[in-house]
């Protein structure tokens, strides 16, 4: 089965993660300097909120009132500056503008700045650890429309930051494959399934469980299950949940091809995390030179040779 996402993926990123001093206080940092050469892979569009809402740099911090930046959107919350402006109207303008960029050039991924009343996710604030008003106004737009969202934070981490890109790369492949009949689905499972297993077994055994049942389904309840699996690649797994694949996928390529690659440490063996990536990239590669399927990182993005 096709496993190739041949071109370069589009990814929005908050522009004061991508090195423009944006924030309000004239700040910004480049995270993807800690991703290296990787960053070169993919197309970027940064965008920021509350510039393009014609803020200005350097400005008030903003802040939101009411529940949420989500109740923003209902009438029930307002965007205030620090002196107590009303920006709300401005910045819910600019959000759904920067939404609008992002979709006409068809991206579906965007790493976002938490902490931000604007672009935060999970957290609209930085300080003393709060959660704030979770999620920010342009957060809220980037969940409603079903982005594949990383934490800008995370880059920093190489495991991390591989353990995004693998789910990503699974989650636009996923989003782009035919699903119209059982044969298509267990295509795709099989595919996505051990990926699937690493992050949520119980849910994954439940789902191949499921199939047995659906003789006749119909197209939305195919893509009810597309909708699942979108759902579930989106959460991270944990060092632990890769380490221990990691070690069943090369046991059992070395059992199917007899060859080995060196460097790889079993699981109960001591490692720090850059060295826990770099196993990764290594199976990655020893996988992909002998077109093996590596369950825990399935979608290769790069041009097929043409003996492929």
């Amino acid at each position: 089965m096709d496993v190739y996402l041949e071109d370069r993926i589009k990814i929005g990123i908050s522009a004061c993660m991508y090195g423009c001093k944006f924030r309000y206080n004239a700040k910004g940092w480049h995270q993807l300097e800690a991703i290296g050469r990787d960053a070169s892979s993919f197309i970027w569009f940064p965008v920021c909120p509350e510039v393009n809402a014609g803020f200005g740099v350097p400005r008030e911090a903003i802040k939101i009132t009411g529940e949420s930046g989500s109740a923003v959107w209902k009438n029930a919350g307002k965007v205030m500056s620090g002196s107590g402006k009303n920006l709300t109207s401005a910045l819910m303008k600019s959000s759904e503008a920067c939404l609008n960029q992002l979709l006409q050039a068809e991206v579906a991924v965007f790493i976002y700045m938490e902490g931000s009343p604007s672009c935060g996710v999970y957290r609209t604030t930085l300080k003393n650890k709060r959660l704030g008003k979770p999620p920010g106004v342009f957060g809220h737009l980037l969940l409603e429309n079903g982005f594949f969202l990383i934490p800008a934070n995370d880059l920093t981490s190489p495991v991390k930051w591989w353990d995004w890109r693998r789910r990503m790369l699974a989650f636009l492949w996923l989003k782009k494959q035919p699903l119209h009949t059982m044969a298509d689905l267990y295509g795709i499972w099989h595919v996505l399934k051990f990926l699937c297993q690493e992050i949520d077994e119980k849910w994954a055994r439940a789902l191949g469980k499921k199939f047995a049942d659906m003789a006749h389904p119909k197209a939305e309840d195919l893509e009810a299950i597309r909708v699942d699996i979108l759902n579930v690649l989106r959460k991270p797994s944990s060092p632990q949940k890769i380490k221990n694949r990691l070690w069943k996928h090369y046991s059992h390529y070395r059992k199917l091809t007899g060859k080995t690659i060196e460097g790889i440490k079993r699981p109960t063996e001591l490692r720090n995390m850059t060295e826990l990536a770099e196993e990764l990239l290594k199976m990655e590669l020893g996988a992909m030179s002998v077109d093996y399927l590596f369950g825990a990182s399935p979608i290769i993005n790069r041009k097929k040779k043409a003996k492929e």
